[in-house]
């Protein structure tokens, strides 16, 4: 029986263990190289493809100079205000998120800056439970604490999802607009900022008041935006 016990510890243990030191390894890699595709993408294609929807990757890297300001500007005012200043997490936004998720009986809203994002992105997948929480913190902390601000929010821009199949700012930029990401106006780039949070909730309804509503509200948000230190020169 303590042998039992004893495995059923270590089992999921060692996996942790295995998991955190396979996360570490990219997220110091991706210090310098650009992730060929996340876990995110790859689970929104198996999943599409297990819905029998024919969609195709769209994913294009392009480096944090060649994307617009605008865009930079307006993700921060939209999704996480103080991400120049915090270490990868929101603890306000946190106490507003467990508030809701008590009063809702489940976990509905998780409070995540754009750090969190990232994680969730890069090496998780979008399933709403206190565990994946908690991986997604750890990944948070170990990725702030050996990444720089520019970079984590260059990962970002690239590994968004804005429509079926399309994935990062290039993506977006021409599959909406026609044009390069460093060419996005404040309206483009507000539009885009909106949709982020349900991208495909937004695609099957393009003409949404609440689209329009949040584009107007990041547009009035933008000016005072805080990016990182080399966006400020």
């Amino acid at each position: 029986m303590f042998r039992i016990i004893k495995w059923l510890i270590a089992l999921p243990l060692g996996a942790f263990i295995f998991f955190n030191a396979y996360v570490y390894g990219n997220i110091i890699t991706y210090r310098a190289v650009a992730p060929n595709k996340t876990a995110f993408m790859a689970m929104r294609m198996r999943q599409f493809q297990s819905e029998g929807k024919d969609v195709a990757l769209d994913y294009r890297w392009v480096p944090y100079d060649r994307i617009s300001v605008n865009l930079k500007k307006a993700l921060i005012a939209s999704e996480d205000a103080k991400f120049a200043e915090h270490g990868g997490f929101d603890w306000g936004g946190i106490q507003y998120a467990i508030k809701r998720n008590k009063q809702s009986g489940e976990v509905k809203a998780g409070g995540s800056t754009i750090s969190q994002q990232l994680a969730k992105n890069l090496f998780l997948n979008e399933s709403r439970s206190y565990i994946r929480k908690g991986e997604e913190a750890a990944i948070t902390a170990m990725m702030e604490a050996v990444t720089d601000k520019d970079r984590i929010f260059e990962l970002y821009l690239n590994a968004i999802e804005w429509h079926y199949g399309v994935f990062g700012a290039e993506a977006a930029s021409q599959y909406f607009y026609k044009r390069p990401a460093a060419n996005l106006t404040k309206q483009q780039a507000a539009k885009l900022a909106a949709r982020v949070p349900a991208p495909l909730f937004y695609a099957d309804n393009p003409k949404s008041k609440r689209l329009r509503n949040k584009t107007n509200i990041i547009l009035r948000r933008m000016g005072s935006a805080e990016l990182p230190e080399s966006d400020m020169d």
